[in-house]
């Protein structure tokens, strides 16, 4: 049975406009050394998928540099393997034709030529927002089973955890794991079953998708490709029950990022030897722990310089925290300079920050203090 993936890269910019101002979502940086995407394709490759297409909309330069060839996840292949598919437009027609997408429909339209090339009997669709390890072969079983037109991977959630998120889709899932309802009102007591944005249709089932949403001129996936059939067809929910964060927001990036400082949450997400997450190599000098250093509860990465004091933080590779410092419940992106006596309490630097001696910064876990990519503070 062939099967490909396809992986939206753009889609959830707009939620997080700090981090991706010079990047796409599936390149953020996410727990010392791999990028979201990195959980996409390991997903797919540890259930054997190895024809995948990455949708791309701009600013995807660190995107194809990260992915390179695909080999850091076997993907270097003569067949198959990983393609970056550019956004579609028509040279010499009118402007609707020369437009970049806005939506999730809109991208699968201009990834017509690979759905329609692939050869694939199913199709996988993601995204980069969610942070999980997931057998993508329970779910494509799941879907077979039930004989369903569509599966869409959830996750069950108290409303609590939802209250400070964006706007998200709900489905109504009844007794027998059949969507009933898409919706993207969140009550405010109780569970709800969050879409994950995974799903797996037959590629045929997707091809007659879109050529209907093209006649119709249909323009969102869920609302239109899904709320306005389910009386028609089958639409199948498969629950996910493990360790599972949607990042919607430079708040809850911040929050995912310190829940895996918790051992358990971090077997769960990166400990599993069966569905190991894969991430582009690179060979670092091991990290440097001066005399002065003191380091609890954190998670660094190699090529640091460590002088002073980190505490409940998450470093990447090539930081450098100077003597009298003391960092706190932060996370430093690639190659952050932090001087002397600094103070440090929730705060996000982007890659290439520079804080000067005798700084003392602070925010919040709902509002982290961010410094953007090569400022200087």
């Amino acid at each position: 049975m062939k099967i490909a993936g396809l992986v939206f890269s753009n889609i959830h910019d707009h939620s997080m406009p700090e981090l991706t101002r010079m990047r796409t979502m599936a390149s953020i940086p996410f727990a010392c050394r791999y990028r979201l995407i990195d959980f996409a394709l390991s997903n797919m490759v540890n259930s054997g998928i190895t024809n995948i297409g990455v949708i791309t909309h701009y600013n995807y330069q660190s995107l194809m540099d990260h992915i390179g060839g695909g080999k850091d996840w076997d993907l270097a292949r003569r067949s198959g393997g990983i393609k970056i598919l550019p956004p579609y437009i028509a040279a010499y027609e009118n402007a609707a034709a020369s437009k970049l997408y806005t939506s999730r429909l809109e991208a699968l339209y201009g990834a017509q030529n690979f759905i329609n090339r692939c050869g694939a009997e199913y199709i996988v669709l993601s995204d980069c927002d969610v942070v999980l390890n997931i057998d993508l072969n329970d779910v494509i079983e799941d879907h077979i089973r039930s004989g369903a037109f569509l599966t869409l991977v959830t996750k069950r959630m108290d409303v609590t955890d939802l209250h400070l998120a964006n706007e998200r889709d709900i489905a109504v899932v009844d007794e027998n794991n059949r969507i009933t309802e898409i919706d993207r009102y969140i009550p405010t007591a109780g569970e709800v079953d969050v879409s994950t944005n995974i799903m797996v249709l037959r590629r045929t089932d997707l091809q007659n998708a879109l050529s209907e949403g093209l006649a119709r001129g249909y323009n969102s996936f869920h609302l239109d490709i899904i709320g306005k059939n389910l009386s028609k067809k089958h639409f199948h929910a498969y629950r996910f029950k493990g360790w599972f964060s949607q990042i919607d927001s430079l708040g809850k990036y911040f929050s995912t990022s310190m829940q895996l400082l918790n051992t358990d949450a971090r077997h769960c997400l990166l400990g599993n030897p069966d569905r190991e997450i894969y991430t582009k190599i690179r060979n670092s000098a091991p990290t440097q722990y001066k005399e002065d250093a003191a380091v609890s509860n954190s998670l660094i990465a190699d090529g640091c310089v460590i002088e002073g004091t980190v505490e409940n933080s998450i470093l990447f590779r090539g930081v450098h925290v100077s003597r009298g410092t003391v960092v706190r419940n932060s996370i430093l992106l690639q190659d952050t300079y932090v001087g002397a006596n600094v103070s440090l309490n929730c705060v996000i630097t982007d890659k290439n920050a520079s804080i000067r001696d005798d700084r003392v910064l602070s925010g919040h876990e709902t509002m982290p203090f961010f410094i953007g990519k090569g400022m200087t503070v």
